[in-house]
């Protein structure tokens, strides 16, 4: 109630004062010899305007007090300033707060400078009290006629606060000169762009934040499957080789005992090193070697001198993390394609080195053999290759490769490149 009183006496004592200055003007330059005492018409004009003042200040407290819930010396100037924080780098701040104000009912001007994070727009001053007959808002109210169409305009700038957020300073005020504050009111109009401005930024960050929690659900449900998918990858056992085996152990125990608890013992080793592995429990090159070793001994007591095998492997590379039962894949399509069907059988090559990879130091793994090569006969469905790639690019995306070439004279050799990462712990010796 106070702040409206203030601001009424204001408007009224400025208007007031003009119109006394006016009427002593006119009577001591034109009505001094007047025949007739014009002070009636005086009264009558000075009441007019105070009619006239006192419905558009009414109108400006009611529009006000309908925007903003309440009335006080804040809201109902006509000059309106906000400080805004976004938490947002200074340029996309400035993009945003940019478009709030693009937006904006009645902007017909919009400058707006990156480098120096600025924005400056002219909107038309709507008139909220009446319509034209295609249903626009005329540009000036009628309290505004005596000084001609007048239009607001609204300055922004962004203060970098950080790496990770922006200070708008929101300023919408007429854009008449400060002085004519003290006899024009703006309905609220300014008021209401800055509401508005500030309504659109909330909801911009809303919409943002929105886009990123799904974004997050997407790419957790996104990691989830891939764990799964390399999990199925990691659990595929070839199950037909634990029968042969249990099959060709219980053969020998009646012939050769001591061979079938050789093979009893691989198989436990064997199996040792394919129990399923946690994320954070990555495999290394020494440990899936030994998982191949115990696979091959098993073979070897059932091929017997059909099988050789060589294996290359520094001691330095031993420790180097590699994607679990991928060498084993490796092996056992040499021996299921390559070897077992050729008759007097062959050897299977296992070799790692230490190669660059661009930039990158990297870490080779080769399983090669001298089998049956790229026939008809000698090939199988593919699915291993195919999961060796996809648990490459699902494990290490473009950093990792995968090749399989025909070795000479005869056979396969697949090779396996992922970066050179040791086992926390491990020492590096290359």
């Amino acid at each position: 109630m106070i702040s409206s009183t203030f601001h009424l006496g204001r408007l009224l004592t400025a208007w007031m004062a003009c119109y006394l200055v006016f009427t002593i003007f006119v009577n001591e330059t034109f009505l001094q010899h007047a025949q007739r005492d014009p002070g009636g018409y005086f009264a009558l004009l000075g009441f007019g305007l105070a009619v006239w003042v006192l419905s558009g200040v009414f109108s400006h407290i009611r529009r006000v007090r309908l925007v903003a819930g309440s009335v006080n010396s804040g809201t109902l100037s006509n000059r309106q300033r906000r400080q805004i924080e976004i938490p947002f780098e200074a340029g996309e701040a400035f993009d945003l707060i940019d478009a709030a104000i693009r937006e904006l009912p009645g902007a017909v001007i919009v400058e707006s400078a990156r480098d120096s994070l600025q924005v400056r727009a002219k909107v038309k001053r709507i008139n909220p009290y009446g319509m034209n007959d295609d249903g626009q808002a005329p540009a000036a109210s009628w309290a505004f006629i005596p000084f001609g169409e007048r239009r607001n305009q609204i300055l922004a700038t962004v203060t970098p606060n950080g790496d990770a957020a922006g200070s708008v300073t929101l300023i919408c005020e007429p854009e008449g000169a400060a002085w004519t504050d003290l006899f024009l009111v703006d309905h609220g109009t300014n008021l209401e762009n800055a509401e508005a401005i500030g309504r659109a930024i909330t909801r911009r960050v809303a919409e943002r934040r929105r886009l990123e929690s799904a974004q997050v659900r997407q790419t957790a449900t996104e990691k989830e499957l891939t764990v799964a998918k390399l999990n199925l990858l990691h659990a595929q056992v070839e199950p037909h080789f634990l029968y042969n085996t249990l099959a060709s152990a219980q053969v020998l125990t009646r012939s050769d005992p001591a061979r079938a608890d050789e093979m009893l013992g691989n198989l436990i080793q064997y199996l040792r090193h394919s129990l399923p592995r946690t994320e954070d429990a990555p495999s290394t090159i020494g440990e899936e070697l030994e998982r191949a070793r115990a696979y091959l001994d098993i073979l070897k007591i059932r091929m017997g001198p059909r099988l050789n095998l060589q294996v290359d492997v520094p001691d330095a590379l031993r420790g180097v993390m590699f994607p679990t039962m991928m060498l084993q894949t490796l092996v056992e399509n040499a021996i299921k394609h390559g070897l077992e069907p050729k008759p007097g059988g062959g050897t299977v090559w296992i070799l790692a080195r230490q190669v660059q990879m661009g930039e990158t130091s990297a870490v080779s793994v080769t399983v090669a053999d001298d089998g049956r090569g790229f026939t008809l006969e000698g090939g199988g469905t593919g699915v291993g290759l195919r999961n060796v790639r996809e648990r490459l690019r699902l494990a290490y995306g473009s950093a990792a490769a995968f090749s399989i070439v025909a070795n000479f004279p005869s056979g396969v050799a697949a090779t396996i490149t992922v970066p050179h990462a040791l086992q926390a712990g491990g020492v590096h010796h290359g």
